[in-house]
Formats: structure tokens, C-alpha cells, sequence
């Protein structure tokens, strides 16, 4: 396979050396954007050792860790409901009756429209004061679920029309189409998405803050401003700490839904099953199966004809009667 693009021109040598200045100045803006913060910082005692010395105390590691905890434990039900509340209004949505219809697609489309801070603080103030995790936990269910049953919906829809209507045809019921046949094959196709939208909603669950969840976000607060040293409150330094450990937790997630996607083209990539010997596609045997050859063999071939001349020899062929002139 040629690897000349066909979508644009190569560039020439006055383009290569165009784009090759242009790089170099964008490389040199970056790294001078770059020191100019750590400059910045520096100048207000950000990296000075009294900023970062409560890090190094048990008692800060161990409410990190616990927020950490906290952080997990909200996307992990947060997660498994809104997946489950996404299938659903997904097959509801899909429905053939148009009440289950018209109250999935507009469940699906308040919710979805709704900000996400508002929900969270409603649920807060108005059932769950006593219990902001689950506060935290429905309203990013409510909010993601609506999400994934679009993306649900968008990856069955993209199947093509001949599969089901192959299946109808075959007189399967919509479940056994949607369970067996719509389904597996839009799994793969919409997996990326529905990984993407996990990520999100875990950077979503740092808005329990705004009601005193304890997760890793509110946890940071609580130790910068609690924390005072001679340069002033280490906001700075807490936010080092904690956005790698949220950058590593998506890139985690990242990572799976990636590794999902390969397994997937590798399973596709398989070599087809051989058919046993005897069954139909095996080689030396009937096609039409067991079946097929006790046909054969109850009824018999069809005999030749008595006098069909275009079996026999031309030299064996009885010469015609003289006729009498």
C-alpha cells in the first residue's frame, strides 16, 4: 500500500521549512508560557519547603487517601446506575408503545439539559442533608444515565436495517432481535463512547464540594485552608498533588476502553471454524447433511433409456430397412 497521501499535496521544501520554523516557535512560546508560571510561583513562595511540608505528615496522607476512597466509591455507584438507568431508557426509547416512548424521550431530554451543580445541590438541600454521597450519586446518575441511553440508542440505531429485518423474518420476537442480534454487534461500536462518558463522570463526582462530601476534592481544601505557613495557604501545592492523581485515574480508564477495543479486532481477526467430518461444509461430505444422503440412498437413480440412440456407438447402430423403388 503507497503511503503518498491522496488527501492533499506533499509539501515542498519551502513548505518543510515553514513548518518546521512554525514548530520551533510554538516549542519556544510553550516553554517560555511555562517558566513564566514557575517564575510566577516561585515569586509568591509557592515551591518554598513550608508550602509542601503538611504533605509530608501521616495525618494529611491518610485524609487524602480517605478522599480518595470517598471519590472511588461515588463513581463506582454512580457508574453501575447510570449504565443501568441508560439501558434502560435506551430500550424505552426504542419502545413500540408510544406512552413508554414519550416518557423516556422526555425523561432523557430534562435530564440531560439540566446542569449537573444544580441537580446536586437540589437533591442536597431537598432529601438527602443527612447523606450528600447519595445526593452526589443520583444526581450524576440522573445526568449520565440520560447520556449513555443516547449513546445506547445511537449505537443500536447505527446497525444496519437488514439485520432485524432478517431476524423479523425469521420469527423472532423484538427482545430475542434487540438481545441477540441488535445489541452484541453495537456493542463494540459504541464501547469508546460509553468509556468516555465514565471518565467524565468521574472528574464529575469533584462537584460534591458544593455539599460537603468528602471526597478528594473537598479534602484538599480542607487541608489548604487549614494549613498555615509564613508564605500563606498552600492552594497551589494541594492542587499538585491532587490533579495527577485525578489525571491518572481517566488515563486508567482511557487505557481499559483502549485495550477492550483491541481485544475486540483481535477476537474479529480469528481464523473461521473447520466443519467436522460429516457435517455440512465439511469436504467429502453431502451437503445437505445427513439428512441429504438417506435421500439419496432411498431413492434410486433413474435408468437409461431403452433406446436412446445418443447412447450408443455410431457403428453400432442398426442400419435403416432398403426401400423398394
Amino acid at each position: 500500500m503507497s503511503s503518498v497521501s491522496v488527501l492533499y499535496d506533499a509539501p515542498g521544501p519551502r513548505a518543510r521549512l515553514r513548518n518546521r520554523v512554525i514548530g520551533v516557535a510554538a516549542t519556544i512560546g510553550i516553554a517560555a508560557l511555562i517558566w513564566l508560571v514557575i517564575d510566577r510561583l516561585a515569586g509568591h513562595g509557592q515551591f518554598s519547603a513550608a508550602m509542601w511540608e503538611p504533605f509530608q505528615y501521616t495525618r494529611t496522607q491518610e485524609r487524602l487517601l480517605h478522599g480518595l476512597q470517598d471519590t472511588l466509591l461515588a463513581f463506582a455507584f454512580a457508574a453501575v446506575l447510570s449504565l443501568a438507568l441508560g439501558t434502560l431508557l435506551a430500550a424505552g426509547r426504542l419502545s413500540d408503545h408510544r406512552p413508554v416512548r414519550w416518557f423516556s424521550t422526555a425523561f432523557v431530554e430534562f435530564f440531560r439539559a439540566m446542569p449537573l451543580v444544580i441537580m446536586i445541590f437540589a437533591l442536597y438541600q431537598g432529601l438527602f442533608s443527612d447523606a450528600p454521597m447519595w445526593a452526589l450519586v443520583i444526581g450524576l446518575t440522573l445526568y449520565n444515565g440520560s447520556v449513555q441511553a443516547e449513546i445506547f440508542r445511537a449505537g443500536i440505531n447505527a446497525v444496519p436495517r437488514g439485520q432485524s429485518e432478517a431476524a423479523y423474518a425469521l420469527g423472532m420476537r423484538k427482545t430475542q432481535v434487540m438481545g441477540t442480534v441488535l445489541v452484541p454487534q453495537a456493542f463494540r461500536a459504541m464501547l469508546p463512547s460509553v468509556l468516555s462518558q465514565l471518565v467524565v463522570t468521574l472528574k464529575d463526582t469533584s462537584l460534591g464540594y458544593i455539599i460537603t462530601y468528602e471526597e478528594l476534592l473537598y479534602v484538599g481544601k480542607l487541608i489548604a485552608g487549614t494549613t498555615s505557613t509564613p508564605e500563606g495557604y498552600p492552594y497551589v501545592p494541594v492542587v499538585m498533588v491532587i490533579a495527577p492523581v485525578y489525571i491518572g485515574l481517566c488515563l486508567a480508564l482511557s487505557g481499559l476502553a483502549k485495550w477492550i477495543e483491541a481485544r475486540g479486532r483481535r477476537s474479529r481477526k480469528g481464523t473461521p471454524p473447520t466443519p467436522a467430518a460429516g457435517t455440512p461444509g465439511a469436504a467429502g461430505a453431502d451437503p445437505l447433511g445427513p439428512a441429504g444422503a438417506a435421500l439419496a440412498a432411498a431413492v434410486p437413480a433413474p435408468a437409461a433409456p431403452e433406446h436412446d440412440l445418443g447412447a450408443v456407438p455410431r457403428d453400432a447402430r442398426p442400419e435403416p430397412p432398403a426401400t423398394k423403388e
